[in-house]
């Protein structure tokens, strides 16, 4: 008998239907014995259409009440969940994030979580009780309902796991588990069996969309094991596919890899614009000077490349953002011109960023030489690079994404993994 947190998206809750299809998943790991937790989302479209209301009331309005009326679309489907789970003869009760309480701090709309107090949850667990919980939702400093953000069922899945001590935290999606890319590129991609919390982090945040990044830097702080798995199978299908696997990809320790591949999978990112700061005199506090307005109007700067003259006076610095940020970092910048001190800008949209990744690549030479030469052969132009342990990313145009995609996915392997 296992304990497991098991977490539904919008798409898995989308109408009553899917509801009971998700309540038959429920029902058979209550029949196998195990002690049950269940998080959710709203219905598809439930938020998107609670965000537009509120919008409509006022274009500017209190985030306090924004959190109160974004947050009853896991409200609804809790509690719908929890009704169709009673008509399979399932004991299961509704619960809110107050009601465990899960505690967050003050930032309404984008709030952290604080702290969660299981206890309540795992007396229900060993009563053989069904807890249904509302996810994306706790209460804030000032007693109010606060939420995580868009995505952040998922992390309060995972932080229930690690306040119940959970063995296992299943998230149920539209897909059946991480690709070593994204399939609709590369057909031949492999679903993985298995995969670190680091290089699933590293997936997440460059464009992976399986699972929300707070969620995974969650599970692996915590060392929640987690199961990504699709809600759209039977349940009462077969649970491993023909390999003998479970049908699903499992993010844990490295500890449980036992021999890892060198590249675990490819990841991209498109709509990347590129800025580059010409001729920057090279001195103590520069980067800060850059940067630090940035960061204050919160654009998120990703790749940075610094390069010193000759003489050691100037200096350029590329970096790369979302062109969605873009016109507004060029207005920063040029804002402080005289103050940072550079003599010109230079910007370029329409980028893309391909990152290989995998914890091999610490114990391997040469990874990142076979990218580039592969990446060359097929006439691939390379703006910008970065590196780091387990990962090599490549800043490129967006018209050669995909080929640069299949090159890379081709050349480490996975085609055939």
């Amino acid at each position: 008998m296992s304990r497991i947190v098991m977490k539904f998206g919008g798409t898995s809750v989308a109408n009553v239907e899917r509801i009971r299809n998700v309540a038959a998943h429920v029902k058979r790991e209550v029949d196998a014995g195990h002690e049950v937790a269940v998080v959710v989302s709203a219905m598809a479209g439930a938020t998107n259409q609670l965000v537009a209301w509120t919008r409509e009331a006022s274009a500017i309005h209190d985030a306090r009440e924004y959190d109160a009326i974004v947050a009853s679309g896991e409200q609804v489907t809790s509690g719908l969940l929890a009704i169709a789970l009673q008509g399979m003869g399932v004991t299961a009760r509704s619960f809110q994030g107050w009601q465990i309480p899960l505690r967050t701090d003050a930032a309404h709309g984008a709030a952290r979580i604080a702290e969660i107090d299981g206890s309540a949850l795992i007396s229900r667990l060993v009563d053989k009780q069904v807890p249904v919980i509302a996810g994306f939702q706790g209460v804030g400093p000032d007693n109010r309902i606060s939420t995580l953000g868009r995505g952040g069922s998922d992390t309060s899945a995972v932080a229930v796991a690690a306040a119940v001590k959970a063995d296992r935290c299943d998230i149920y999606t539209d897909v059946d588990g991480v690709y070593t890319t994204d399939p609709r590129i590369v057909p031949q991609a492999q679903r993985l069996y298995k995969i670190a919390f680091e290089e699933m982090l590293e997936m997440a945040s460059l464009g992976a969309k399986v699972m929300q990044v707070r969620s995974v830097e969650m599970a692996m702080v915590h060392k929640v094991r987690v199961f990504v798995r699709s809600s759209f199978d039977a349940p009462d299908a077969a649970q491993t596919g023909p390999d003998g696997h479970p049908v699903g990809t499992l993010i844990c320790d490295e500890d449980e890899i036992v021999e890892s591949q060198v590249v675990t999978g490819i990841a991209y990112t498109k709509d990347e614009a590129q800025i580059t700061l010409r001729r920057v005199q090279d001195r103590p506090g520069v980067a800060a000077g850059v940067f630090g307005p940035l960061a204050e109007a919160a654009i998120n700067v990703d790749m940075i490349v610094q390069n010193i003259s000759e003489d050691g006076k100037t200096t350029d610095i590329t970096f790369t953002l979302p062109t969605s940020d873009q016109a507004r970092a060029i207005d920063i910048l040029n804002a402080r011109q005289a103050e940072i001190g550079f003599e010109a800008l230079n910007t370029e949209a329409d980028a893309c960023k391909v990152s290989v990744i995998g914890i091999g690549m610490r114990s391997h030479a040469g990874v990142a030489a076979q990218a580039f030469q592969a990446l060359a052969k097929r006439g691939v132009n390379i703006r910008a690079i970065t590196t780091s342990e387990i990962k090599i990313s490549v800043l490129i145009d967006t018209a050669f994404a995909e080929l640069a995609v299949r090159t890379l996915h081709s050349v480490y392997g996975l085609d055939k993994a």
